[in-house]
């Protein structure tokens, strides 16, 4: 599949549009603004974003959809432009330098089915984890919106700051770590940002 040529569809056009505007009512309470309208407007998270809008192309039904709604609580780890680019050059064998490159490596590789349970995999129902609670939960472990669960690993350096990461269900990759932490503070859907994808399955 090629992830390009469907979000250059007139039906992604148009829900790239929605996820835009209607991401954000004229009447949303404060607090509700959603992660898709912050991803879509950050740099570093092009392919995310890229990633949120293919799925729900294809199935707009998904609950993915849930990143859309600000009224739902949720925690999310969105992995930076670097981190999808990091993996597709290990699906691939070979370096990957652009963010449609990586989107299209990674869903070519696992298919939309697997690109909508990666996703999945970055989210965490419920009310919010800031990275003040994450630091007090180590060895926690986190049940996802794809079911499965990620591992909380605080390490606490004297000389730095503590370092999150967390661990996922590919033994061989290395374990993503919080970058940037509370996107999107005083909302209801916060995001941690991370420098490689979860996975649910091992992929290396």
């Amino acid at each position: 599949m090629n992830i390009t040529k469907m979000l250059a569809a007139g039906s992604a056009v148009a829900l790239a549009a929605t996820l835009g505007t209607a991401a954000v009512p004229a009447n949303a309470a404060k607090g509700d603004t959603p992660l898709a309208s912050v991803i879509q407007d950050n740099k570093d998270f092009d392919v995310l974003y890229g990633a949120v809008t293919a799925v729900l192309a294809d199935n707009p039904d998904s609950a993915v959809s849930v990143l859309t709604d600000g009224s739902v609580k949720l925690t999310a780890f969105a992995p930076t432009d670097k981190a999808f680019k990091n993996l597709a050059t290990t699906i691939s064998g070979t370096k990957v330098k652009s963010d449609t490159k990586a989107l299209n490596t990674i869903a070519e590789a696992v298919g939309i089915d697997g690109v909508e349970s990666v996703l999945l995999y970055h989210v965490v129902l419920g009310k919010p984890i800031t990275a003040k609670k994450a630091l007090k939960s180590n060895g926690a472990k986190l049940e996802t919106a794809q079911g499965g669960t990620v591992k909380v690993k605080v390490k606490k350096k004297h000389s730095s700051a503590p370092v999150i990461r967390l661990k996922d269900k590919d033994p061989e990759l290395k374990n993503p770590k919080v970058v940037v932490a509370d996107v999107n503070k005083g909302n209801k859907q916060i995001a941690h940002a991370i420098d490689n994808v979860l996975l649910p399955i091992q992929v290396s």
